[in-house]
């Protein structure tokens, strides 16, 4: 049983790190939180449900070509939407020194938020059930095993594909912390963190810049979509609890340090776990209360950024 919910909470925990990356990319180069992220999470798999499923979506295997479409349509929905909460939301309200506009914190806020809202509103009036079952296109339940269950030792078992969404959250964090620690976007988005003016001098287009974190941030969010909307019912509100785990662990780990979100989530992930061992309700109720904690007692994060 321990073992079992250590897994389980690990492999919830890389999709909370997932969500926590594209906080805490946003956060490092733009100084915004980006409050309609989880929103984005789920609006990036059900377009990719509409698209390839319609309104009225059923469980079904897809096709090796229509799985490959489902992926692509959801990373592809994660990245524009995201990339028009920037665009639309936050870039009117940032600061600019060329323009002599100074930033408005409460526009953005409100923008994000605004933005969140209105993905729920129209998801809400194209699927009206309270949740959905969303197919796997990887098919990660059959990726470990044939039978779609996995033993462990001692006994115990769980689904197969919780130990495959651990294995591919963690790969894709790693592999997205890399980049932007060694690649020349990385050193770009940095440079406008540290200093935008100073940045723009040196040729590096600030405001691009900016709207490429944000894309960035919708892909990661098409990735942990598809990573856990096939293992749940999912629900068009269920990416305001989904933002709000990504949102304690990308704080508890550090905003702008990529590699203190990834832990963060695994931790958070961990915490959730034991919480609905005790109580079921208490899963959900965990991070956000750790949430809370952090903001009040260490807002800048266990580990400075």
């Amino acid at each position: 049983m321990l073992l079992q919910t250590v897994v389980s909470g690990l492999s919830a925990g890389a999709v909370i790190g997932l969500v926590a990356l594209g906080f805490t990319l946003v956060a490092g180069t733009v100084r915004v939180l980006h409050l309609a992220h989880g929103d984005i999470v789920v609006a990036s798999v059900f377009t990719g449900v509409l698209l390839v499923l319609g309104r009225t979506p059923v469980a079904t295997s897809l096709g090796a070509a229509e799985a490959v479409g489902f992926a692509l349509l959801v990373l592809a929905a994660g990245a524009v939407l995201s990339g028009a909460a920037g665009w639309f939301a936050v870039r009117p309200y940032l600061p600019d020194v060329t323009a002599g506009r100074e930033g408005d914190v409460l526009g953005w806020v409100a923008g994000l938020v605004a933005a969140g809202l209105l993905l729920r509103e129209v998801l809400g009036l194209l699927l009206p059930q309270e949740a959905y079952a969303v197919p796997d296109p990887f098919r990660l339940d059959r990726l470990l095993s044939d039978s779609g269950v996995v033993g462990l030792p001692g006994g115990g078992t769980l689904p197969g594909r919780v130990p495959a969404v651990l294995v591919l959250g963690v790969v894709v964090g790693v592999l997205a912390e890399r980049v932007l620690v060694r690649s020349r976007l990385g050193k770009g988005l940095r440079a406008v963190a540290d200093d935008p003016d100073a940045a723009a001098l040196c040729g590096v287009p600030a405001r691009r810049v900016v709207i490429v974190a944000f894309v960035l941030a919708g892909l990661l969010a098409g990735v942990a979509g598809l990573l856990v909307a096939p293992g749940r019912a999912l629900g068009v509100d269920d990416g305001v609890i989904l933002g709000l785990e990504g949102a304690a662990a990308a704080f508890v780990g550090g905003l702008g340090s990529v590699r203190g979100a990834l832990v963060a989530g695994l931790g958070v992930g961990l915490l959730q776990a034991f919480a609905a061992q005790a109580q079921p309700a208490y899963g959900d109720l965990a991070p956000l209360l750790l949430l809370v904690l952090v903001l009040a007692v260490r807002p800048q994060g266990l580990r400075q950024a």
